[in-house]
């Protein structure tokens, strides 16, 4: 018989908390205003979660025992993160820091002329696929301190790839 169809005994396995985007060690937890409300609110729906759990019955004790458990390892896990967090002034520049929305121009090769935009948060807040990366990333890293005008090689499978900033904002 398939085990698809047997029950899940997993009573006695230990609950495994998803670990919270990593901070390389002795890296201060830069987050901008926005990130922080997006931390707080994120905070208010595990707590609104863990209220309902605690206050229903459930036909599995274990299973709701567990998902207490999971639901309490993520809420300590994020206050912990709050109450690191350092929240960055994120007033108009004129060169790329924490905070800069980067508007790129690919030069050359098959990108050539192809705009990029990103944006450097910190790492609760990061999505790749949002243009949001974190200021530990080596793109961010790589952009920290140019202005507009200047331009940066970056290593990509084909090739190096020019990137000049045509804009930098501030939210």
């Amino acid at each position: 018989m398939s085990s698809a169809f047997l029950k899940n005994e997993t009573a006695d396995a230990p609950v495994v908390i998803p670990a919270r985007a990593p901070l390389p060690p002795g890296t201060p937890n830069y987050v901008t205003p926005r990130g922080l409300t997006l931390l707080r609110t994120e905070l208010d729906d595990l707590e609104t979660q863990r209220a309902h759990l605690q206050g229903t019955q459930a036909d599995d004790e274990n299973e709701r025992s567990r998902q207490l458990a999971l639901l309490n390892g993520n809420i300590a896990n994020l206050n912990e993160r709050i109450s690191s967090a350092k929240v960055v002034d994120t007033h108009e520049q004129d060169h790329v820091r924490f905070g800069a929305t980067v508007d790129l121009s690919i030069r050359g090769g098959k990108l050539d002329g192809t705009k990029r935009q990103f944006t450097i948060v910190g790492v609760d807040e990061a999505n790749a696929t949002k243009g949001l990366i974190a200021f530990t990333a080596p793109l961010a890293r790589a952009l920290q301190g140019k202005q507009i005008g200047d331009a940066l090689e970056w290593p990509t499978p084909g090739g190096k790839q020019v990137m000049e900033i045509i804009q930098i904002s501030y939210d």
